[in-house]
């Protein structure tokens, strides 16, 4: 995935910050650089044409593994493989087993293993001693079985940037209660791995950027204080806290925001909780380079969508409502000019002239994907041109098709 690869470079200081750019812009340049002399495969893209992940070709991928040899740049290791007789430390070592049947991986030595700066294991029977990684940045860890996996020797690793933690849904997993000392972490991604009791003492990072946790993940009161956060994913705003709800706003660096509705409420609880959300919303829109908003409903509770949101984050690119229920197509998203992608579920819409609710989706000059659910089938046959404008035909009430999209750039549902 472009995102691991970037927040890697980072975190082993590959990448910098360069001529007003951050460091963050500036891997995603190089990233694009690579793929634009096909030194690296797309693999995915968004709906802009931007791409998310990668591949590498065959016969790149045994040059890279013959230059990190020849360079000690990075060790993989297999279940067939050791690591004895080395003249040098390794810097870097990625563990793959192919299972619990080849059985557990030769031992390391400690002394090897010193100065390695990046651990990688994935779906390994083997589990090294974290404790022995005391220089590591980055950590990725994948845990292929159930049970108990205990990282509360994570706190230790004084110098750690970036963690990654993938396991079974079956699997208990344990943080250390306390890690504050880890005062370098830039990353903790949480999302392939089940509930986890986060650490109280993790609002006080003062460079933590990217923050992901499992759906319906409990986050300490004071979420606030992470200034640096560009990134918060799985945030449950039926779970969480009405302080953390408004504390949102106080977040400026916000740059990917994504919700989750996981527990069923009253009504007025539920109001309560989205008047909060919609006021953080508007305090981020006045200091924040906010680019992606996603609000997901995972319960029966009825989400009801603002009508007024003043003023809105103008900067947003990707804005996924589906959640919420709007009345009509909200006047504010026509303030949103540099959208690319929109979804949305509104009671009806209506196809007057001027201000009315296909124009306003008419007028996106950089809109390429759209997902519109319509509640009650429109009386008129709607059609969005794509000049700015929405003609309209009769339709019979209850036809199957009431709203059809034209343009040429334009998906819609």
């Amino acid at each position: 995935m472009k995102n691991d690869l970037s927040r890697q470079w980072m975190a082993e200081g590959f990448v910098s910050s360069i001529n007003g750019l951050n460091a963050e812009d500036v891997a995603g340049s190089y990233f694009n650089e690579l793929i634009n002399r096909s030194m690296i495969q797309p693999v995915e893209k968004d709906c802009n044409d931007e791409v998310l992940s990668c591949s590498v070709h065959d016969i790149m991928l045994d040059l890279i593994r013959s230059k990190s040899t020849e360079e000690n740049f990075i060790t993989a290791m297999d279940h067939q493989q050791t690591v004895t007789g080395m003249n040098n430390k390794i810097r870097r070592i990625s563990l793959r087993n192919g299972g619990e049947e080849h059985g557990v991986m030769p031992a390391i030595t400690s002394e090897s293993l010193s100065q390695a700066r990046s651990v990688a294991v994935f779906r390994n029977a083997f589990w090294p001693n974290l404790l022995g990684f005391k220089y590591v940045r980055v950590l990725y860890l994948e845990y292929p079985k159930s049970g108990r996996l205990d990282l509360t020797g994570i706190c230790g690793l004084f110098l750690l940037r970036d963690v990654k933690i993938a396991c079974d849904y079956n699997t208990s997993l344990q943080l250390p209660s306390q890690i504050g000392e880890l005062r370098q972490l830039e990353t903790i991604d949480l999302r392939w791995s089940p509930l986890v009791s986060i650490p109280s003492d993790i609002v006080s990072f003062p460079r933590l950027s990217h923050f992901v946790v499992p759906k319906g993940t409990l986050l300490p009161d004071g979420i606030g204080s992470l200034k640096s956060l560009h990134t918060l994913h799985g945030f449950d705003v039926s779970e969480n806290s009405i302080n953390n709800i408004e504390c949102l706003g106080e977040l400026n660096n916000m740059r990917d925001l994504d919700l989750y509705w996981s527990r069923t409420k009253t009504l007025e609880e539920a109001e309560n909780r989205m008047d909060a959300l919609r006021s953080s919303l508007e305090r981020l829109s006045h200091s924040s380079n906010l680019k992606s908003l996603i609000m997901q409903n995972l319960s029966s509770t009825p989400l009801v969508g603002w009508s007024t949101l003043s003023p809105p984050p103008r900067h947003l690119r990707k804005l996924d409502l589906f959640g919420c229920v709007f009345s009509r197509i909200p006047k504010w998203i026509c303030q949103l000019s540099d959208l690319h992608r929109l979804v949305l579920r509104v009671e009806k819409v209506v196809s007057s002239k001027g201000d009315g609710d296909v124009n306003i989706l008419a007028r996106f000059p950089s809109l390429i994907h759209l997902e519109l659910q319509i509640e009650k089938c429109p009386e008129e046959r709607v059609v969005i041109t794509g000049s700015g404008t929405a003609s309209k035909s009769a339709q019979k009430k209850g036809s199957s098709s009431p709203a059809v999209a034209q343009h040429s750039k334009l998906s819609s549902t």
